[in-house]
């Protein structure tokens, strides 16, 4: 694997290196570098650094240009307005860089990350016997990216899936099934699908909450029997894990529809930490961490106050020694950090719960739990509004069932996959399997084109559109660079360093060359939206490229393989970039 300097980094080298140079005692300085209107890069770096030296920055700026080597990568250089620098890159060193990152395979010169260490990304937490709904949409899709962003920089990733599989409803559901033995049984060896499993246990769930509502009798039962559950007695358990088993075909179908893959060891959910919270209390009291207060576990925070102005505790242990969900989430640390050895715990939930993860991460940082070494943060997402800007419900004001939104999602790009389709050359199949992956990379895309934090309006009409920010636009982009490679025969894409570059192509081949540190980038911040936006304007300039570039017209032999290699990198880098977000890339369209 060969990683490629990127022309960024080259130019700020260069510059830099003239800065030492002309003003020896600024040390190291940074010439900020940044992509401009005016030239290919622009420097602004010497302003700053003028005024601290008390300097003319003109004088300076003019200093440094005579110092700066230039020649194979820097054409041109000029000073400009107060002591900007407007740098040009030569043609040569474009087509020659990008040369390198095409040679690189699927990595396509991006470097993995010099010191990887472990990370724990919990996301994608849906509830066993409750149907998923639009609000758990985020929390996977964004989750998904950032495990294969950060997975293809080299960070050694665990998944988890922390799913709500415990707690005093399991009281009621257990002691009806108990009492109704056949409720989850499964009709013939068939296998049951998502939809069956899900169906099944929305109706126990509706006959056990009308009996628990209406029968004093069975509410003491459903009571008794959470005791029974928190005791880990056999009989209750074994009812217990009939409800996961059920949920999982449930869950798998849904994430299976997402095209994300989740592995049964990843999924380790509330109950999984059982065994650790009588310990988890014990050592929070014995610090003076947690204290007690009115019979409860409390741990307090000065900046933490009610609307009387009281303090807000996080309640670790209930009065009546039952748990809170606070136990659960700081046994989880303690596991993820002892146990799996992660050096970063990212949380992938509802802004919603913002308080509580501060609260938490604070509560394990007194602790020692978490240290300098060892960092946890909550990526937090917005909700997903309708297009009336008000949360997503149907009509009936209810929350929208993900399975339905998916649906409709995948009919709604089957229509434009067909309609695109006016030769007639896909078959009923390859129209219904591109209608999928185009509606789901519809869904995904608008939730990841958003950053996590901030709401989004969930249109479907404008996801599937083929104009604007949206992934068909993208997808549509890389069938016709393929149908391009198709036409081009036995003429083969190649790199020719020699010739001079249109305006379109040196553009496209700047942002090209722009991969390596976007992803970088994307994956320092957690940030998916910053990558999708690069896609976005690779997709753009591509267009524009494709307008004004005849690519298999083009003068000569050269430039008709020079296009074709720029077409074939892009559509590398498309491809790349949207397998990070979790999006296909169908070869026609």
């Amino acid at each position: 694997m060969a990683s490629v300097t990127s022309l960024t980094a080259s130019v700020h080298q260069r510059l830099a290196d003239a800065l030492s140079a002309a003003l020896p005692e600024a040390g190291s300085a940074d010439p900020l570098l940044r992509r401009s209107d005016r030239a290919d890069f622009q420097a602004n770096g010497i302003l700053a650094l003028a005024k601290k030296a008390k300097a003319n920055p003109r004088e300076l700026a003019t200093q440094v240009v005579a110092r700066v080597e230039s020649g194979d990568v820097i054409k041109d250089i000029e000073v400009s307005g107060p002591g900007f620098l407007n740098i040009t890159i030569t043609d040569k060193a474009i087509t020659e860089n990008l040369a390198a990152r095409y040679e690189d395979g699927e990595r396509l010169g991006v470097p993995l990350a010099e010191n990887p260490g472990t990370t724990v990304i919990d996301y994608a937490q849906p509830n066993v016997a409750k149907e998923m709904h639009v609000g758990h949409l985020r929390s996977a899709v964004i989750g998904d990216a950032v495990v294969q962003i950060l997975e293809f920089t080299g960070e050694s990733v665990v998944r988890r899936h922390h799913i709500g599989d415990w707690g005093t409803q399991f009281g009621m559901l257990i002691q009806y099934l108990i009492e109704h033995p056949h409720e989850l049984d499964h009709k013939g060896a068939a296998e049951v699908s998502g939809e069956e499993a899900m169906s099944n246990l929305n109706r126990l769930y509706k006959a056990a909450r009308t009996l628990f509502d209406s029968d004093e009798e069975f509410k003491t039962r459903a009571r008794r029997r959470v005791v029974d559950l928190q005791a880990g007695e056999p009989e209750t358990l074994a009812m217990w894990q009939k409800f996961v088993d059920e949920s999982k075909i449930y869950f798998y179908s849904v994430f299976d529809k997402l095209d994300m893959e989740i592995r049964d060891p990843d999924v380790v959910g509330e109950s999984g930490y059982n065994d650790m919270l009588d310990e988890t209390c014990r050592l929070l009291e014995e610090s003076g961490v947690a204290v007690r207060s009115d019979g409860a576990l409390c741990v307090f925070f000065d900046d933490v106050k009610g609307p009387d102005g009281n303090p807000v505790p996080l309640i670790v242990k209930k009065s009546d020694g039952g748990y809170g969900y606070a136990a659960t989430d700081l046994s989880a640390i303690r596991d993820r950090v002892f146990n799996l050895k992660a050096n970063t715990l990212v949380y992938v939930v509802d802004a919603r719960q913002s308080l509580h993860f501060k609260m938490v991460f604070e509560t394990a940082r007194r602790a020692g739990w978490l240290s300098d070494d060892v960092h946890a943060q909550q990526l937090a997402f917005g909700t997903v509004l309708g297009k009336d800007g008000k949360p997503f419900k149907t009509r009936e004001g209810e929350t929208v069932r993900l399975v339905d939104l998916l649906d409709e999602a995948i009919e709604r790009a089957t229509a434009v996959v067909r309609e695109k389709d006016t030769l007639g050359q896909l078959s009923e199949e390859e129209i219904s399997e591109r209608g999928t992956q185009v509606g789901i990379g519809a869904v995904k895309y608008a939730d990841l084109s958003t950053s996590a934090n901030r709401d989004y309006k969930f249109d479907l009409d404008q996801m599937v559109s083929l104009n604007g920010d949206t992934s068909v636009y993208l997808q549509y982009a890389y069938a016709r660079i393929q149908s391009i490679l198709r036409k081009a025969g036995e003429v083969r894409p190649a790199a020719h360093p020699e010739l001079e570059l249109a305006p379109a192509e040196r553009e496209l081949g700047l942002h090209l060359d722009r991969f390596a540190e976007t992803i970088t980038e994307v994956a320092d911040e957690y940030a998916p939206h910053k990558l999708a936006a690069y896609l976005y304007q690779l997709a753009s300039l591509y267009t524009t490229f494709y307008s004004e570039c005849p690519v298999l017209k083009a003068d000569t032999p050269a430039q008709v393989e020079n296009r074709l290699f720029l077409c074939d990198l892009t559509a590398r880098t498309l491809h790349q970039g949207m397998a990070l977000l979790g999006i296909r890339t169908p070869e026609r369209l």
